[in-house]
């Protein structure tokens, strides 16, 4: 089922004003960091959108933040949906202008910034960033247009191949051979993990059932997913 841009954010906003977000966003509080002074998620929000701190307090609330989302502490869920709520009026710019560019229907676009930001949050780098808000947002829409641009790369080739040019024996025939084959050219750009890749985005089956599989926890592979799939996205940048 797919929802409106809008309708999104109101699930969120939603969910940060139940009981159980309350209880987490305490855990968050009683770590001591900058966001501890905030009574609330909305004083913590208004602070972000249209708070007198300076930019420099904002960020460093930004960067608690994204350290306990990257956690496997109690508050990880609920500081990742206030990460988001706090980048929200720069994603729908985001959004915008991806529409305007027309890199996809306007629920493959939202499905698709929402899915990146998360996953831009998981595994920032808070050493090698200045500029919290503006690294997440950039790299986000950056990624986007990347990945529109292969796409139509990987189109105008495959219409310009003559079917009737393609050896009907091009292919491997043997079903294991491929999957072997495949798990080679992964493992040369994700290392070990290459296999996850492959149970999660080809197998179909999920982070939860993987860990189960592996015997690690849903969190590290989780990240362990996070990270093979970056490396993946870069060598496939390299590549195009």
């Amino acid at each position: 089922m797919s929802f409106a841009w809008h309708e999104i954010r109101d699930h969120l906003m939603k969910s940060s004003s139940t009981l159980g977000f309350q209880h987490s966003f305490e855990a968050i509080r009683r770590a001591g960091h900058p966001v501890a002074q905030y009574r609330d998620p909305t004083a913590l929000l208004d602070c972000l959108h249209q708070g007198s701190d300076g930019a420099d307090h904002k960020n460093l609330i930004l960067a608690a933040l994204v350290r306990e989302a990257q956690s496997n502490g109690p508050g990880g869920d609920c500081a990742l949906t206030l990460m988001l709520l706090s980048l929200w009026p720069g994603l729908d710019a985001v959004r915008r202008r991806s529409l305007w560019r027309k890199i996809g229907t306007p629920d493959e676009v939202a499905s698709e910034i929402l899915a990146r930001t998360t996953e831009a949050i998981r595994g920032l780098d808070l050493r090698r960033v200045t500029r919290i808000a503006a690294t997440i947002l950039r790299n986000v829409e950056r990624d986007i247009i990347r990945m529109r641009q292969r796409e139509d790369r990987h189109q105008n080739l495959r219409s310009e191949i003559d079917p009737d040019e393609v050896p009907i024996d091009a292919g491997v025939s043997n079903p294991s051979a491929s999957q072997n084959l495949l798990h080679s050219d992964l493992a040369r750009i994700t290392g070990k993990d290459a296999g996850l890749v492959i149970r999660v985005a080809i197998d179909g089956f999920s982070q939860a059932e993987v860990a189960t599989e592996l015997g690690l926890s849903e969190a590290a592979t989780r990240k362990r997913y996070q990270r093979a799939t970056r490396r993946l996205r870069t060598g496939l940048q390299e590549i195009g």
